[in-house]
């Protein structure tokens, strides 16, 4: 199996398990409706990187485009569920109106859950554009 391949099958599994043990706790935090979306996120992110190892061998970038197609894909996986993990733990309403009713946190807090839903939303659309460029059927072929 590619070592790639090998490592992101590696990161689902780990961030499935994450997903599964925020739903144990859930309930615990400030905001658990909150606290529910960061476990589907673990869950659903888990499994979209295992649906990512499985494609991964055919998508043809250069060795720089992939690596940073790689780390971008990882930041964006594991940052959504540690930016709903944060928001669900001190309560915040960043971006979520519908899950963070009734819930509010310091303007810096609210900020911080902001900014990093932005970069996360940023490094997802980016790296499926460049996923989607690598599986065209002109990508030329990895010489090695």
């Amino acid at each position: 199996m590619d070592e790639v391949k090998r490592r992101l099958l590696w990161h689902a599994m780990l961030l499935f398990l994450l997903g599964l043990l925020t739903g144990l706790v859930e309930s615990q935090f400030r905001n658990p409706r909150m606290g529910l979306a960061a476990h589907l996120e673990g869950v659903m992110n888990g499994a979209f990187l295992v649906a990512l190892g499985a494609i991964w061998p055919d998508i043809r970038l250069t060795a720089r485009q992939k690596a940073l197609t790689f780390w971008t894909f990882l930041y964006g996986a594991y940052g959504n569920w540690a930016f709903t993990t944060l928001a669900a733990v001190i309560g915040t309403a960043a971006l979520s109106p519908i899950t963070a009713a009734g819930h509010g946190a310091q303007p810096w807090q609210e900020g911080l859950v902001t900014a990093g839903f932005a970069t996360v939303g940023l490094a997802m659309v980016s790296a499926s554009l460049l996923a989607l460029w690598g599986l065209r059927k002109s990508a030329p072929r990895d010489p090695g």
